[in-house]
């Protein structure tokens, strides 16, 4: 998602769709769309990279591709890699690259998705 021009902040997290287990994502997804919502309310380019825990993607690859795709000022990190202790490395490979692709970017986290702009905006000019 790409709204009001330029993104400032990228957000990282798990696309609910991709995570395993019994359980209904769709309230996830339809969270995450809100919460990018709200940038464009308040006129802040945002993009999104959401990854699956499936094994469908090369997780650093991804981020990695995301954070050199503009210079952010502000990378959040979404809940879902950090509530759960089974993502822990998972978690410290994310901030690690978001440390060598956007060494300027202030890092955020969320508390959940409806709280993205909010932890975002905190950082961002």
């Amino acid at each position: 998602m790409d709204t009001a021009g330029t993104p400032r902040v990228l957000v990282i997290g798990l696309d609910p769709y991709r995570v395993p287990g019994p359980w209904n994502p769709e309230p996830a997804a339809r969270a995450i769309e809100a919460g990018l919502a709200k940038f464009a309310e308040h006129g802040v380019g945002v993009a999104s990279c959401l990854f699956g825990l499936d094994g469908s993607d090369d997780i650093g690859v991804v981020v990695a591709n995301a954070l050199r795709a503009h210079p952010w000022e502000c990378v959040t990190v979404g809940g879902g890699l950090r509530h759960s202790d089974d993502q822990v490395e998972l978690l410290e490979q994310i901030v690690n690259l978001i440390r060598r692709h956007a060494p300027d970017a202030a890092i955020a986290f969320n508390s959940s998705p409806d709280t993205t702009y909010e932890a975002a905006a905190r950082w961002i000019g």
